[in-house]
């Protein structure tokens, strides 16, 4: 017995340290979701809504976390103030009804995302307008201005992605969230046309009919709807605020590999985004149409169907174009044994392959609770080894290649509550060399600066000054600062030694 539990303890200490010996990357995204589609919030009210959201930023900032992806549009309504849709029933208990005491989720959430560092995502279900759960729809939801646009399937209703009303109708609404909304992203889920259900038909040949063109088969015409959506969404987004990152997170298969077909297939055999969802989601990468792609890879390493490293490498191999952020699914992860080390679960190896393969660029996790809760202890070790330096967002320059100037006057200041940093913002003349944040490193010295270094980061901070030592503390050393833009562009270093 003590025998197996010393080896089970070896073992585990093993996998820490070969973690531990991975290069930590300077540029990574770092997200998790915060949905409410759930009923996580449903009813709680402002206070203990944000005690609860509080909880998960504080757990995601401690993990050095920097995406929140927070949903706000499940079901054609608002968990924000909208004059284009009804309040969610996800935040009040019942659609149409605004917060009592009054508050607006979303910018709350803007607000605190901002104050730890972080960016924050808004997060809509484009075509879905009601869910399987819902009873009843406010007076105001769009469904009763015009039921002819939408189709009922498998108890929900969606807008027909095949009327172009429909496509600018929505673009219109994230068009106003962006507008109105502080946010550094906007982002959509897996569904598009409907997951398809076993005796269910999706009732929508007029449209076909009237839209489709005559040597279209009605796949090609669906994932064509879908093109022009995002195409459309991305023309919208561009056009509002040319710094919002435009992000998908499509089904885990774009295709299964058939004999005989061109079209890209993994090793796989399970639903299609292509051929199911008609989303071809490799057609938006290599248009440009999208800013990020994070494929739900919920699936464990050898899973009959659905392998997480074949999808991995699947993805690496066909989405390059754009960063290629991993979807992990923490219970799986952790509930799952690694088949090479059956004594240990498969965070290592799945973290370690994510590192390893070449055009990932990070990972976000489903989702935000199972990090406040520590599940099975994955955030304290996110914390302690994977996570354990900041990070910076991925690379963006197709948005812009400009970078802010120098920071100036850099200068120290003893106080009571410590030892400060202080500098003066570089000047600007658009949003594309305006600082946004700055970025505080520590070397032992000059000659020892190296800014691709992430443990020398000893803070990114919206504010022109930073803390350095706590009151009778001493943290000698040569201190830099550099500025970042809206998509972390960073600019040219300026340093001061600290005796």
């Amino acid at each position: 017995m003590k025998k197996t539990f010393l080896l089970s303890l070896l073992v585990a200490y093993a996998a820490v340290v070969g973690a531990q010996q991975l290069p930590q990357p300077k540029r990574e995204f770092r997200g998790a979701w915060i949905q409410c589609v759930n009923g996580q919030f449903q009813g709680l009210g402002a206070e203990r809504m944000q005690a609860e959201l509080t909880r998960h930023l504080d757990a995601l900032r401690q993990a050095n976390c920097n995406v929140v992806i927070f949903q706000v549009r499940p079901e054609a309504d608002a968990l924000y103030a909208s004059a284009l849709e009804p309040w969610s029933r996800f935040l009040t208990g019942q659609q149409g009804t605004p917060p009592s005491p009054y508050w607006d989720p979303l910018a709350w959430m803007v607000q605190e995302c901002h104050r730890r560092g972080m960016e924050i995502h808004a997060w809509i279900n484009p075509f879905r307008a009601k869910t399987k759960g819902t009873t009843a729809l406010a007076a105001s939801h769009p469904y009763w201005k015009n039921k002819d646009r939408f189709l009922a399937y498998d108890g929900l209703l969606l807008f027909d992605p095949g009327r172009p009303e429909n496509r600018e109708y929505i673009a219109h609404v994230c068009g106003d969230i962006v507008r109105r909304y502080d946010v550094d992203g906007l982002h959509i889920d897996d569904y598009f046309y409907p997951y398809p259900v076993s005796g269910q038909t999706l009732a929508d040949d007029r449209t076909y009919q009237l839209y489709g063109l005559s040597t279209q088969s009605k796949a090609d015409w669906r994932r064509q709807n879908v093109n022009q959506f995002i195409s459309q969404l991305h023309d919208t987004l561009r056009a509002a605020k040319p710094w919002v990152k435009f992000g998908v997170s499509p089904f885990g298969i774009y295709h299964n590999a058939k004999a005989g077909d061109n079209i890209p297939g993994s090793a796989t055999a399970g639903l299609q985004n292509y051929d199911d969802l008609y989303a071809d989601v490799l057609t938006w990468v290599k248009q440009g149409w999208v800013d990020y792609v994070v494929p739900q890879l919920y699936w464990q390493i050898g899973h009959p169907t659905a392998d997480y490293k074949e999808l991995v490498q699947w993805w690496a191999r066909y989405c390059s174009g754009r960063p290629l952020i991993i979807g992990q699914d923490v219970e799986r992860t952790m509930q799952y044994a690694d088949p090479l080390n059956p004594q240990v679960n498969q965070m290592d190896a799945k973290l370690t392959q994510q590192r390893q393969t070449l055009g990932v660029d990070g990972s976000c996790l489903w989702y935000s609770k199972l990090i406040a809760d520590n599940y099975n202890d994955y955030a304290r070790r996110l914390e302690l080894t994977y996570h354990r330096y900041t990070a910076l967002q991925p690379a963006m320059p197709w948005l812009t290649d400009v970078a802010p100037g120098k920071v100036r006057r850099i200068k120290t200041e003893t106080i009571k509550d410590g030892t400060f940093l202080y500098w003066e913002a570089p000047a600007s003349t658009s949003w594309r060399d305006k600082p946004a944040k700055y970025v505080v490193y520590r070397f032992a010295s000059k000659g020892r600066m190296n800014l691709a270094d992430p443990s020398a980061i000893v803070a990114v901070t919206k504010y022109p000054f930073c803390k350095i030592a706590q009151p009778g503390e001493k943290t000698p050393g040569y201190y830099v600062v550099t500025a970042l833009n809206r998509i972390q562009n960073e600019g040219e270093p300026t340093g001061k030694k600290v005796r």
